[in-house]
């Protein structure tokens, strides 16, 4: 209702009460918004009538019914309307019609809206007692939903659905803003109302929290009061709500004070310090140390509009403190040095340029782009020379405030502005001083060890290569020698144990933990790491060393044991606590005997044995056994330890689990370092000390079988020290004869075993015999065969003749277990006969181990009994017996545990123990497939029946212990097939092949599994049979090498071991067999993909595991500084050694060889199909792409392959290697084809007239492509020596190449002059022309032609760029300092070369690789060095055969400015009123243009371009997004576009650059909409676009790439209904735009038109 009809209506009543009766509604009813807002109108329309203005007028009884009326409309219709409209949301619309065009929810807000003004006339009607009773009516809803308010049930129990008699948040607000204008600051509900707000702030909803600060906080401290009473008390309002907001420090709460601080900065920061010093009670938040620390905490959080709000206050804060032109200090304390923020008129200047630096890097940052971050990092710089600047001994400006740059480029998404921040804090040499060590301290093992944690900071940087420490590795351990030098000493050792104790708090990848370790490792020496530090570093090897890069975890390890022995304060330390600590480093990866490591470590017990602590825990020797043990410190203590190991409490029980195993390490570790400690002493006896030591230990271990009294307990702790100090006597892989022969201390302890190995033996025989009879006791069987294994280990050391070569031990043991194994079955198996038959079946595949390895060492006796296993698996006819035979689970009963009572044990891994069982039989039966014994003892069984339970076997058993079963089907498969039983072999591998697969995830068990597979697969055996023998069996393998092939793209290593074992088998002799090398190598021909294969593999890894694959490399090149290397075994697994092992196994072969021969020709013509292909399949491709690589690896092996290669062969192939010539290639794959062409001409020079041909191919066909020809004429000297003709050579080759020198082409041009110059410089052919007739004159007019050419290629220098080319391609290495022939080698082909033409470096193959990894043969054709050094010496030309003009162009604005975009710099440089002309020409024609933007990009048909350039200019896009604006001037395209591109606004955006341009668009609100069928797409049909839509086309080919997908927002397809599933893209890009122009622009039309 309009204020005029309100106005009418009242003027034209006499009573206007009348009318407000007549407005009103019943309570029961819903009013229209209008109604409300005309009674509204009406009674502000009537408090202004003289009737009712004032009360002390005429009529004031009228006033105060008019007062009385007016309230009882705000308590008896608005207020419950406004309680009805909380519970209720569909009430408006239930109650009345919903309008045409509107929504439930839209008339809900108009009639709340029109209440609340209602209620703020109301308020102004009836003074202050009414705006304090409806604000606290409001205020119930400002408290947290699980409040206890005064209201029913529902609304106690903390729901969100108000009660009755109680409003909703939003509705409150509502209210009071309405309300509080007519507040005064005096009445009492404001200082109530105020504390329900800020409390209301800190957990309403973002929309909520700001419309109640906007609309109520800020009307009730609104500073327009003419009373300065009023005035004043607003101002204690303000001081109350500054002093709450002081006390939000909680992380949580910050952005919500910075929300607060904002929006009431016009009032905690004055324009006019007078004005503001006239109010008492001033907050002056500048001064105060709690709003410096929000702002600190604000510039730091993720929220961007947070940091935004706190950039704000902070420039507000300090220009405040600059207008007040007074020394400030935050804070309260005496010393400045605490305060955040400072400000001292006399350095104004300065202070005020650090602050205009310090905002303008923070609002930089926000940016997130590199680009446009790099350029003000030097700013940073600024700020640190600032802030160590002092006045009058006090810090000017807080260290903490650089904290909060780093802070924040550590949270950018940007993984390099990340990195820029890790790195310029790493190189901060501030850090040095003890204060700015100090005040970084906290954040350094905080914010700056959490960052460190992204692997992805450690990759390589530009100019480095593989095996180079990264720089930022460099960097960290400067900064760790930096940083712990400055900090003050007493200091050192507390912020030394909170930064271990941050790496022991979460899991650290691989890479990261090994450089903060090495960092760590390089800190200077001192006494800092106590006894929490031990134990914290002990955390860190037990919880975070568990990544599977074991070379890098053992390097990590070394470093961190470096770290300690430099470090620890041992005076704090006892040796019982060292020594704990020590056992935590893992043998098989750090600490190894024998090790530089090791002796470190002996030199450091050494060093400092009589100032370790003493532990008042260790017991004294009660007696002096020697003076040595009383004198040494170490050995006295060890001595201590082994006496406190071997004793067992007398009332120990007698059975039971085995022993804790890590006391035994601990002991048998101390026992080894101390006995190489005494070896150093001076005059030290290590030998008599050690056998003083071991003398408890050998003591039980003698009386093991004579004294039956000896504690089982005792027994076996006795054993196991014995294992691990066999285990551990023995040094890693560097063990060998000779360094055993000099190790005193292994010789001594071999020694005093060898004098109690047959008690020993004697021992185990009786325990293994039958008495171990309980469920424990299976893992005692297992001790008892370790010993066994280290005995056999040392007998092979020592030699066998100094023992007794195991006497008696296995024929007694052989028959026992056979014996225990061939009884009856019991019918209710218990679990003492159950245990009985799984040690001796074990016990049995031990002793078979031993006879297969050390068969010709046993006694004859020994031997003699292990062939009666035989017996045990087949039976007299002929079948096969105790093969797969279970271990039936015993009943749960009394009766069934043996071990009494006390043995209260479950069944619990019962299936373990029976898989072993029957993994053990096959055991047996390997050791006598592989020694013939079978057929010694026992009539054979069929074959068949073996491999069916073998295969039976490979479905029973677990995958991880299927590996004797693969070796006993290594004999069996070949005679199965001889057999005809091609279906079982087949169904064998099959099976065999998924067993291994599903093993991939557990790499321990798998890498074992995978050779034993290939050994059985690819056996010689089976090798040896032809196609036509086996034709099912032979398709077969060649599906698993291909399902092995594609594996190994995922999984490094997996090809290695398949094409190991075929090059080995296809080319090494069988001599146990008899079978010759030629005999299988026509299986090559049957696999030759795996050759094929081998010779391109080489997967392009992601970025991660990249970085992984180059630390290692990175480790291995430390050598002898880190242990690792010399510990851990290399695991063979490198991505190059498929190629490296089958290129020497082509080396090898013999071109006179007729198999030879046919093989090279076969592998040549796989590999030039496998080019072809990748060339037909990609017109254009990038650089170190797969597709490159591939390539680039197909023709370093055929130049490898070519000195092999016969003429006739060669006249079949050259077609082809001319035709590779003219595709187009990238600069490595062009060399390497040109270098092919030139070496075969050279080779056989009658096929030099097939070159000519080349030359004149279809002009269309070859356009840049001639290049390359051209280049095979630059080295025309090394063609004309096997010519006769060279005069008529020299002549053609001069007639072909000025037909080439007039290309309209530049890059042409500039080939032919530059072999032009090459080929007229062969002065020996141009004198011999002489001889001819005429002479040199002889060749008339074309001398001169030749001089001018040259003269105008000379004359280039002012022509711009032109003589930049000019030079480049002289100086380029493929033209001046290579020789084909000269530099004809394995280094240049693998290594310089593509060093040399910009491939990437993980495709060097270095000469070592050929040296280390493989047995390269040595060739004087194809040597593996080059012989000279001139190719190796350059570095990386500037010339290729594509322009670079634009790459240069680019490089001048690496400093780019803030707001400045990258692909910017492609577009055409315009003038602004150039670009102004065509939107002004469009939109003269009246043309109107859509937010829509299409980016083609990735389309590279001019073609296609062409004719979508024409559909978005018709259809009013706003922009096209080219690769290159130079398809705009080709001949395709404009015979499409038809002129469109002079109306259509057209930007460049290359390929590369995509992803940081559709991320710029995401931030500027565009929608991302992929033209591509995905699972998740979503049909064009039922699609709605947003204007602002970006509109991303595939490639013709392969659409999208996968790494643009996942920057889409959504995927549009196009229903489609026929038998061809793809539409051209220019057709699809039509239908999407179109129906973006029908859903807007059309639309839009018809709301303009209406």
């Amino acid at each position: 209702m309009s204020s005029l009809l309100v106005e009418a209506l009242v003027s034209n009543c006499s009573d206007p009460r009348v009318v407000l009766n007549a407005l009103c509604w019943s309570t029961d009813t819903c009013p229209e918004p209008e109604r409300v807002e005309g009674l509204a109108v009406l009674m502000g329309k009537m408090a202004k009538l003289p009737g009712y203005r004032d009360s002390r007028e005429a009529g004031s009884a009228e006033r105060a019914d008019f007062q009385r009326r007016v309230a009882d409309v705000a308590w008896e219709l608005c207020v419950p309307l406004l309680c009805r409209l909380c519970r209720e949301r569909e009430w408006v619309s239930s109650q009345e019609e919903e309008q045409e065009g509107g929504t439930a929810e839209g008339r809900r807000r108009e009639l709340l809206s029109a209440a609340c003004r209602l209620l703020g006339v109301c308020v102004r009607v009836c003074g202050p007692e009414l705006s304090e009773r409806l604000v606290r009516s409001a205020l119930p809803a400002l408290r947290p939903p699980d409040a206890d308010v005064d209201c029913d049930a529902a609304a106690a129990a903390g729901g969100n659905a108000p009660c009755p008699g109680r409003l909703d948040a939003d509705v409150a607000v509502e209210l009071l803003a309405a309300v509080s204008p007519a507040l005064s600051p005096r009445q009492p509900p404001c200082a109530e109302l105020l504390s329900s707000l800020l409390d209301f702030l800190k957990w309403s909803p973002d929309p909520l929290a700001s419309k109640a600060l906007v609309r109520v906080l800020l009307a009730l401290l609104r500073d327009d009061d003419d009373d300065d009473d009023e005035g004043t008390e607003r101002h204690l309002l303000l001081e109350r709500c500054w002093a709450e907001l002081c006390g939000w420090r909680a992380s949580a709460l910050t952005a919500r004070a910075l929300l607060c601080l904002a929006a009431l900065s016009d009032r905690l920061f004055p324009r006019a310090t007078a004005a503001a010093g006239s109010r008492p009670g001033r907050c002056d938040p500048w001064r105060s140390e709690p709003f410096w620390k929000i702002v600190q905490e604000g510039v730091t959080l993720r929220d961007a509009v947070s940091r935004k709000r706190a950039v704000f206050l902070l420039k507000r804060g300090v220009a405040a403190a600059q207008e007040e032109a007074l020394e400030v200090r935050s804070a309260q304390a005496t010393d400045t040095n605490d305060s955040l923020f400072r400000w001292v008129p006399s350095k104004s200047h300065l202070l005020r340029e650090f602050w205009e630096d310090y905002t303008l890097v923070m609002e930089t940052l926000d940016e997130n782009q590199i680009h446009v971050v790099r350029p003000v990092l030097n700013r940073i710089n600024t700020l640190i020379e600032t802030t160590v600047s002092s006045s009058q001994g006090a810090t000017l400006l807080h260290p903490s405030w650089l904290l909060c740059v780093y802070q924040r480029m550590f949270h950018s998404e940007n993984k390099a502005v990340m990195r820029e921040g890790v790195c310029h804090l790493l190189q901060l040499g501030m850090l040095c001083r003890p204060s700015f060590a100090l005040a970084f301290a906290q954040f350094i093992v905080g914010p700056f060890m959490d960052v460190l944690a992204e692997s992805s900071l450690f990759h390589r940087s530009p100019g480095q290569s593989i095996g180079e420490c990264p720089d930022l590795g460099t960097r960290l351990q400067g900064f760790m020698i930096s940083f712990f030098g400055g900090l003050p000493q007493e200091k050192r050792s507390g912020v030394l144990l909170q930064l271990i104790r941050r790496l022991a708090s979460r899991h650290w990848g691989a890479v990261p933990i090994l450089f903060l370790a090495q960092a760590l490792s390089r800190i200077p020496p001192g006494p800092i790491l106590g006894p929490d530090g031990l134990q914290a570093l002990r955390e860190v090897l037990q919880s975070t060393m568990i990544t599977h890069q074991v070379l890098l975890r053992g390097a990590a390890q070394c470093f961190l044991l470096q770290s300690t022995l430099s470090l620890t304060d041992v005076s704090s330390m006892t040796l019982t606590e060292v020594f704990s600590f020590l056992t935590n480093f893992r043998v098989e990866e750090s600490l190894c005997r024998g090790t530089a490591l090791w002796d470190q470590v002996c030199d450091w017990l050494l060093d400092n044995e009589r100032s370790f602590k003493p532990d008042p825990q260790l017991e004294p020797p009660t007696e002096s056994v020697n003076v040595a043990l009383d004198r040494e410190p170490v050995q006295g203590f060890v001595y201590t330890q082994l006496k406190a190991f071997l004793r067992v409490p007398p009332c120990s029980e007698p059975t039971g689990s085995l022993p804790d195993p890590w006391d035994a390490e601990l002991v048998a570790r101390v026992v080894l370092l101390s006995a190489d400690v005494a070896k150093r002493r001076p005059g030290g006896l290590a030998t008599e000390g050690l056998e003083v030591l071991l003398h408890p230990l050998m003591d039980i271990l003698r009386r093991l079988s004579t004294n039956a009294y000896v504690p089982l307990r005792k027994a076996d702790r006795s054993l196991q020290l014995l294992v691990r100090v066999l285990q551990l006597r023995r040094g890693g892989d560097s063990w060998d004869a000779q360094t055993r022969a000099d190790d005193k201390v292994a010789s001594t302890i071999e020694r005093c075993v060898l004098g109690v190995t047959e008690q020993i033996q004697e021992y185990i025989l009786r325990r293994l015999s039958g008495e171990l009879c309980e469920l424990c006791d299976v893992e005692r069987a297992e001790l008892y065969h370790s010993v066994l294994m280290e005995l056999v280990h040392m007998y092979t050391c020592v030699g066998w003749h100094r023992t007794s070569r195991l006497g008696s031990f296995v024929p007694t043991l052989t028959r026992r277990c056979l014996r225990i194994l061939t009884e009856p079955l019991e019918k209710n198996c218990t679990v003492r006969g159950q245990v009985r038959r799984a040690v001796s079946m074990a016990s049995l595949a031990l002793l078979c181990q031993v006879g297969e390895r050390h068969r010709p060492d046993l006694h004859p006796d020994a031997v003699c009994a292990l062939s009666s296993v035989a017996k045990l698996f087949y039976s007299s006819n002929s079948s096969v017996a105790h093969l797969n035979q279970n271990l039936p689970k015993p009943a749960v009963t009394s009766d069934s545990l043996d071990g009494g009572p006390q043995e209260h044990l479950s069944f619990e891994g019962w299936g373990r123990m029976a898989a072993r069982f029957v993994r053990d039989q096959w055991t047996c039966l390997r050791f006598l497939l592989n020694a013939n014994i079978v057929s010694e003892v026992a009539e054979l069984p069929p074959a068949s029946l073996t491999l069916e339970a073998a295969v039976e076997a490979l479905g029973l058993l677990p995958s991880d212990l299927v590996l004797p079963v693969l070796d006993c089907m290594v004999v069996l498969l070949p005679q199965q097939v001889a057999q005809v039983k091609e279906s079982l072999c087949v169904e064998a591998v099959m099976l065999a092949l998924t067993v291994v697969l599903g093993l991939s995830s557990n790499p321990h068990d798998f890498w074992p599994s995978l050779e034993g597979f290939i050994r059985f697969a690819f056996t010689r055996g089976v090798l040896e049979l032809a196609d036509a023998e086996a034709p099912r069996l032979t398709a077969t393998l060649q599906q698993v090498a291909s399902e092995l092939m594609e594996l190994s793209q995922t999984k490094t290593g997996v090809f290695n071991v398949l094409i190991r074992h075929c090059c080995h088998s296809w080319l090494s002799p069988d001599q146990r067999n008899g079978i010759q090398a030629h005999v299988l190598l026509p299986s090559a021909l049957s696999h030759l993909d795996i050759l094929a294969e081998a010779c391109v593999h080489g997967p392009v890894f992601r970025k991660d595991q990249r970085l992984i694959q180059e630390i290692q490399t990175y480790v291995e090149q430390l050598g002898g500084k880190c242990t690792a290397n010399a510990v851990v075994t290399s695991d063979g697994r490198d991505e190059q050694f498929p190629r490296l092992r089958v290129l020497a196994f082509l080396s090898q072969l013999e071109a006179s060889h007729p198999l030879h021969q046919r093989l090279i020709e076969e592998l040549v013509l796989r590999l030039l199909k496998k080019d072809e292909e990748i060339s037909k399949s990609k017109v254009r491709y990038y650089g170190n792409s797969l597709q490159h690589r591939v390539k680039n690896r197909v023709w370093q092996t055929l130049l490898v392959l070519l000195p092999k290669l016969s003429k006739e062969f060669v006249v079949t192939i050259l077609s082809r290697v001319y035709e590779a010539g003219f595709c187009s290639n990238q600069a490595s794959v062009k060399y390497l084809v040109e270098w092919m062409i030139i070496l075969l001409l050279h080779r056989h020079p009658g096929l030099m007239d097939s070159l000519w041909k080349c030359f004149g191919v279809n002009q269309e066909k070859t356009k840049t492509s001639i290049c390359t020809f051209l280049s095979v004429l630059v080295h025309l000297n090394v063609l004309l020596p096997n010519v006769q003709d060279k005069v008529g050579l020299w002549r053609k080759a001069l007639d072909v190449i000025l037909q080439w020198c007039f290309s309209h082409n530049f890059s042409i041009r500039l080939y032919a002059l530059l072999a032009l110059k090459k080929v007229w410089n062969l002065k020996d052919v141009r004198v011999n022309t002489k001889d001819v007739a005429g002479g040199p004159d002889g060749l008339g007019g074309l001398a001169a032609v030749v001089q001018a050419c040259l003269q105008q290629a000379e004359a280039m220098q002012t022509t711009g760029n032109a003589v930049k080319n000019w030079t480049r391609i002289q100086d380029h290495f493929f033209f001046g300092t290579f020789h084909p022939l000269k530099d004809y080698s394995i280094e240049t082909i693998f290594y310089t070369f593509p060093s040399l033409s910009e491939l990437a470096d993980d495709e060097w193959i270095p000469v070592w690789k050929f040296e280390r990894l493989v047995e390269f043969p040595q060739n004087s054709v194809l040597p593996l060095r080059n012989p000279r050094q001139d190719l190796s010496q350059l570095h990386p030309g500037d010339w290729v055969q594509q322009d670079k003009v634009e790459a240069e162009r680019e490089e001048r604005w690496a400093e780019v400015q803030k707001k400045m975009t990258p692909w910017r710099l492609s577009i055409q440089e315009q003038d602004p009123e150039l670009q102004l002309a065509l939107q002004q020409r469009a939109a003269r024609l009246g043309k109107r243009h859509s937010a829509l933007l299409v980016v083609a990009s990735l389309i590279d048909k001019p073609t296609n371009l062409g004719g979508l350039c024409r559909t978005c200019e018709i259809f009013g896009a706003s922009t096209l997004v080219l690769d290159s604006l130079r398809h705009v001037s080709d001949k395709n395209f404009q015979a499409l576009s038809v002129s469109a591109e002079l109306w259509l606004p057209l930007l460049e955006v290359r390929p590369t650059d995509l992803v940081d341009f559709l991320q710029l668009k995401k931030r500027e609100g565009y929608c991302i909409v992929g033209v591509e069928q995905t699972a998740n797409s979503q049909s064009l049909q039922g699609y709605r676009f947003p204007a602002k839509t970006l509109l991303l086309l595939g490639n013709e080919r392969e659409g999208i790439p996968a790494n643009l997908l996942q920057l889409l927002d959504v995927c549009v397809e196009i229903p489609q209904h026929g038998v061809t599933r793809s539409l051209n893209v220019h057709v699809s890009a039509a239908l999407l735009v179109w129906e973006y122009t029908r859903q807007h622009l059309s639309s839009g039309a018809q709301i303009a038109e209406s």
